[in-house]
């Protein structure tokens, strides 16, 4: 997907929701009529010596009262996930064109290069850096050091047989360890430029490349 997309079937189910309650109101005011109907010609048709009984029609008037709010409720909770669903969209179409950091692992390999930012709480003599493509096969493997706090790490898209891989989706991995040999935590974020969207989901979701990126996620975002 490679421009903004408006998702139809999400605004259509939006519709019908709204649809859907609207019915729902229509419904319960007809049978509340049906209920004020009967209740009046049983009254008027009532025997002085032996009267109805006022509790049971009095929880029935309560039992449409519960009803009918809880409908406006639903109505409510539709009208503000409608809203925030079109602020969130709105938040994501202002990212089209730009260049964002967000967390996660995959970047996008673009112009022969993919970029990842690596943060250590402490520096890593070694560590190993492995490539994998879209289906998981490692492509490249890197050894190097790596200091403490956050770094670049640029794949030049070249593989381990020396052979330039194809643009695409990449996932990175890394090992480190210290000069203890013990295990250093590494986080990794990627950056790339947002180039559409997709809105089939309940929220709007960023595409750098081939690279989807929840709005969450996002950690930084500059000119492209």
């Amino acid at each position: 997907m490679a421009s903004g997309v408006t998702s139809a079937a999400s605004q259509a189910a939006t519709q019908g929701g709204m649809n859907e309650a609207g019915r729902d109101r229509q419904a319960i005011a007809q049978n509340f009529d049906q209920f004020l109907t009967l209740l009046t010609t049983q009254l008027q048709a009532q025997s002085p010596l032996d009267p109805l009984d006022t509790n049971q029609f009095t929880q029935q008037l309560v039992q449409f009262a519960s009803v009918e709010q809880q409908i406006k409720t639903n109505e409510m909770l539709g009208s503000l996930l409608t809203s925030t669903r079109a602020a969130n969209v709105s938040t994501a179409s202002s990212f089209i064109g730009k260049r964002i950091e967000a967390n996660g692992r995959e970047a996008q390999l673009e112009d022969g290069k993919a970029t990842w930012s690596l943060t250590l709480p402490r520096a890593a003599s070694r560590a190993v850096i492995e490539i994998s493509d879209a289906s998981g096969q490692v492509v490249a493997t890197r050894q190097q050091a790596l200091q403490a706090g956050k770094q670049s790490f640029v794949w030049d898209g070249r593989t381990d047989t020396g052979a330039v891989a194809q643009p695409g989706s990449y996932a990175i991995r890394v090992q480190g360890l210290d000069a203890a040999g013990q295990p250093v935590e590494v986080s990794t974020t990627f950056s790339g430029t947002v180039t559409g969207l997709d809105l089939t989901g309940a929220d709007p979701i960023l595409l750098a490349g081939n690279v989807r990126v929840p709005l969450a996620q996002v950690t930084g975002v500059s000119q492209s």
